[in-house]
C-alpha cells in the first residue's frame, strides 16, 4: 500500500501555505478552499480527481494548520502565494479548483500569472456584484446550511473554529476583492460549477460570471446547494473530469485557429 507524503509547509513574502498531495501524472489538481475552511474539506473531491492525476490540497495562510500571516492577506497576494508555490513544484498547466473564497484565489493566478497556463474550476464562486457585505454573504450561507447533511456541519464548524481570531479581517479582504476585474484576462479555458440550489452564488451572478470568462462554460450539480463537492464529490469530480475532457480539445482548436 502505498503511503501519501505528509503535510508540508511553504513560505514566501512572509506568508506560509499548508500542502499535501495524493495520485500522480498529469494533470495536477489543485484544491483551494473557501472562507473560513481548510484543505481537508476536499477529501472526497480529492480521493475522486486521485485517480485521473495528481491531487493537492492546501490549506491558505491562517486557515487549517496554516500559521497566521503577520498581516491578513488580501486576496492577490493569496494568489501570488499559491502561484510562487506552483513554480516552486515546477507545476505547468495546473487545473486550479476554487470553492467559494478559492474561487477568486484561483481566478487571480490565472490572470495575474498567464506563465502558469493554469486552468481555473471556480466552484460557487464568490462574491456577487452589489451583495458584497458581510451580513448579505453570511445570511445566503446559513439559509444555505439548513438543507446541508451532518457531515457538512461538522467539518464546517470545525474549519470555521480552526479559522482563527482574525476572520472578520479576512471577510473584509474576500470581500473588497472585485474578480470581475480578473475574468476578462484568463486566457485559459475555465469552468464554473455550481450546486443546482445554491444560494451564495446564485445561477445568474455565475452565467454572468461564465460569460466573462474569455473560455468559460457552466455547469450545474443537480439538488446540490454551496458545498456541493463535500456533501456528494461524484458528481462535481464527473463533470470536472468530463469538462476538462472537452476544453483539452477545444483548447487545441483555439490556439489552432489564433496562430
Amino acid at each position: 500500500m502505498r503511503l501519501e507524503p505528509p503535510a508540508r509547509p511553504f513560505s514566501h513574502g512572509g506568508a506560509t501555505l499548508v500542502w499535501e498531495e495524493r495520485g500522480a501524472g498529469a494533470p495536477t489538481f489543485v484544491l483551494i478552499h473557501g472562507i473560513g475552511m481548510g484543505r481537508s474539506v476536499f477529501g472526497g473531491l480529492g480521493a475522486q480527481l486521485g485517480a485521473h492525476g495528481r491531487t493537492i490540497a492546501v490549506d491558505l495562510p491562517g486557515f487549517g494548520e496554516a500559521p497566521e500571516p503577520p498581516r491578513v492577506l488580501t486576496v492577490e497576494r493569496m494568489a501570488d502565494l499559491v502561484a510562487a508555490f506552483l513554480r516552486s513544484q515546477g507545476i505547468e498547466a495546473p487545473v486550479l479548483i476554487g470553492h467559494s473564497m478559492g474561487s477568486q484565489v484561483a481566478v487571480e493566478v490565472a490572470a495575474r500569472h498567464p506563465g502558469l497556463r493554469a486552468r481555473p474550476v471556480l466552484i460557487g464562486p464568490t462574491v456577487e456584484i452589489g451583495q458584497r457585505r458581510a451580513l448579505t454573504q453570511l445570511r445566503r450561507l446559513a439559509a444555505d446550511l439548513l438543507d446541508e447533511s451532518l457531515k457538512v456541519l461538522l467539518i464546517g464548524a470545525r474549519e470555521y473554529l480552526r479559522a482563527g481570531p482574525h476572520l472578520r479581517q479576512k471577510m473584509r479582504a474576500m470581500l473588497t476583492h472585485a474578480p470581475e476585474l480578473a475574468f476578462p484576462r484568463v486566457g485559459e479555458p475555465a469552468l464554473v460549477l455550481r450546486g443546482q440550489n445554491d444560494l451564495v452564488a446564485p445561477r445568474p451572478w455565475c452565467r454572468a460570471v461564465a460569460d466573462a470568462l474569455p473560455l468559460g462554460q457552466l455547469r450545474e450539480v443537480p439538488d446540490s446547494g454551496h458545498e456541493t463537492m463535500i456533501r456528494n464529490p461524484r458528481p462535481a469530480a464527473d463533470r470536472i473530469l468530463a469538462w476538462l475532457a472537452d476544453a483539452g480539445a477545444s483548447g487545441v482548436a483555439d490556439r489552432a485557429a489564433s496562430a
